[in-house]
């Protein structure tokens, strides 16, 4: 704005100065009255002719500098405070029409450009909102790092994940933010070489091991020029645990069918070579060998019905049912282990508890609970089983005074063929999917099964069913 002031204010001079030469040739003719021979009242009257000429110059130079600086100075003025708006940011700002034609096209021209860096302005910030929402609701863990390895972009997941602070890591090199050493050296040897590198890395968190599936990339520009890396951590936890879980399932099974095969088929050898001549021996391998048959099949009828859960397939149908009814059921079909041990089942439930489900499915939870507290418990011991209505939802406890369960194996106890103490379990002809089956049945009636269990002191099973049917 000073640049318009300066430039007025020269012209300005300029013209005075024009002026007054122009007035100084004209006065110049007038010289001669100057002369010593001249009136003297002749020379007063020139005088004041002179300083009112003067005068009337300096007033119209005023009223011309004036009608300049309106003219042209103050809209140059509000044009340049709405510039710099607009260099600050501020794209809402407008400059005002004016009467002159040309400040009317210059304030057309700025308004344009103000409503196109408006229109560019919102654009950009839809776009980073976009850019934020879609990495903040990525679901792995996000890191992109600059040319000279600084953190320039940190999402939510990696935050969670890691429980550091996005802001704080600004700034930082890969090496400074405590990534683990392993990928660290992977993002190191990203940055020397340029190429795409994918690997698995372990991480111990405060919740445990965390097994992440780690993807790392140059960020190349529409240029082609290199703007750094960028990493991507999934987690691959669950994935690696349901793996192991299969593992052991196969391990399992195979085992669990390998030990009744090669009883049948050993003593069916040695029935063949000459064993069935001994009436005595023959029925004791017999005895065995359908012992053995007996367990093989119920292996594969556990088997067959878990498949049929996990599959979809499997199916209740919902009857007015009898909560006590079915627990005493169950207890007759275990009353002979029961008194085997010379154990005793104390009963804590009302006369009559109705609730819509599936009756033959509830027995065979109830039995499988049963025999579970049973195995596990030691001989002359008690197990109590409690009913009670709980708002919409009726709860059934198993509570054995058996040998406990670690805290470590309660996350896996209703794994297919997980089995606390093996030995005991195969000894009372356990298949080591009960405890599955039941989480299954629980599940299908939209329930649920929890456990809570001290060692040395027993185990509690504590099955919550709705009292009528959910959608």
């Amino acid at each position: 704005m000073k640049y318009y002031y300066t430039k007025i204010l020269t012209v300005s001079a300029v013209i005075l100065s024009i002026l007054l030469i122009v007035l100084g040739i004209i006065l110049g003719q007038f010289f001669h009255l100057f002369g010593k021979n001249v009136d003297a009242i002749l020379q007063q009257t020139y005088w004041v002719y002179l300083l009112f000429t003067l005068v009337l110059v300096f007033v119209v130079m005023m009223f011309v500098m004036t009608k300049i600086l309106q003219q042209y100075v103050q809209p140059f003025d509000h044009f340049t405070g709405v510039v710099h708006q607009l260099a600050r940011g501020n794209y809402l700002v407008r400059a005002h029409n004016e009467d002159s034609k040309i400040n009317h096209q210059l304030t057309n021209s700025i308004n344009q450009v103000a409503q196109k860096l408006q229109g560019n302005s919102a654009l950009r910030a839809m776009e980073q909102e976009r850019l934020n929402t879609l990495v903040s609701s990525i679901g792995s863990s996000l890191l992109m790092f600059g040319r000279q390895g600084a953190v320039n972009l940190v999402n939510r997941v990696f935050e969670e994940t890691f429980q550091r602070n996005g802001e704080e890591l600004m700034g930082k090199t890969f090496k400074d933010i405590g990534l683990p050493s392993d990928i660290e050296k992977e993002i190191e040897t990203i940055f020397l070489t340029e190429e795409v590198r994918t690997f698995q890395s372990q991480v111990v968190l405060t919740e445990g091991v965390c097994h992440l599936d780690v993807y790392g990339a140059p960020v190349i520009g529409e240029n082609g020029n290199w703007l750094g890396i960028v990493i991507i951590m999934h987690d691959i936890t669950e994935l690696v645990r349901l793996e192991q879980i299969r593992k052991d399932f196969v391990a399992n099974v195979s085992h669990e069918l390998k030990t009744p095969v090669t009883s049948i088929k050993g003593f069916s050898e040695m029935l063949l070579d000459g064993a069935v001549e001994d009436p005595v021996i023959r029925r004791d391998f017999l005895e065995i060998m359908y012992k053995e048959s007996n367990r093989l099949q119920l292996l594969i009828e556990d088997l067959l019905r878990l498949s049929s859960m996990e599959r979809g397939s499997f199916e209740i149908t919902r009857k007015p049912v009898d909560v006590m009814e079915v627990v005493e059921q169950s207890i007759k079909i275990v009353q002979k282990k029961v008194q085997e041990k010379e154990m005793r089942i104390d009963l804590h439930m009302p006369e009559q508890l109705i609730i819509l489900a599936d009756h033959d499915r509830l027995v065979q939870v109830m039995v499988n609970l049963l025999n579970n507290a049973i195995a596990y418990s030691q001989e002359k011991t008690i197990v109590t089983v409690s009913v009670e209505e709980m708002d919409e939802y009726v709860e059934i406890s198993v509570r054995d005074q058996g040998i406990g369960i670690m805290p470590s194996e309660l996350p896996r106890l209703f794994e297919r063929f997980y089995r606390v103490d093996r030995a005991r379990s195969r000894e009372s002809g356990g298949t080591g999917l009960g405890l599955a089956i039941v989480k299954h049945i629980a599940e299908a009636h939209h329930g649920t099964v929890t456990v809570d269990s001290e060692v040395g002191v027993g185990t509690v099973f504590r099955i919550q069913l709705p009292t009528h049917e959910q959608l």
